[in-house]
């Protein structure tokens, strides 16, 4: 396999993006990360300003991308709940990896922390 050269790169990681592309994308797997099972009613009532229809359409899109599990109980009342795949919980240090990132961000418009050698693992800063 050829490394990647920077178009593709750029190509995966937009591709990866996509996965993630939605306004309550996000919202929904921070509050499913760690394993938590969550009922339909209790992540609407969590996510506040998101309708019915939307979390629907959102969690729809994530179990059909392989992110969220839906797990359906027959019973009755019928009972339905979301979680993470393992897939879907690997992202978590991937984003908290992205957090860190934004917060190195210099409050001034257009500037940014100088990222030193202490700073990072990755050989390609060495």
């Amino acid at each position: 396999m050829e490394p990647p050269t920077p178009e593709s790169a750029a190509d995966d990681v937009e591709q990866a993006l996509k996965f993630l592309d939605g306004r309550w994308k996000l919202v929904i797997l921070f509050r499913l990360f760690g394993g938590k099972l969550q009922r339909f009613s209790q992540l609407q009532r969590a996510i506040s300003g998101i309708s019915q229809k939307m979390l629907i359409q959102q969690l729809r899109q994530m179990e059909s991308d392989g992110i969220v599990r839906r797990i359906v109980h027959h019973q009755v009342p019928p009972k339905v709940e979301y979680a993470l795949t393992d897939w879907g919980q690997a992202l978590c240090p991937a984003l908290d990896a992205l957090l860190k990132w934004a917060a190195l961000r210099d409050p001034a418009p257009g500037t940014a922390m100088p990222i030193t050698d202490k700073d990072s693992a990755d050989p390609r800063f060495k």
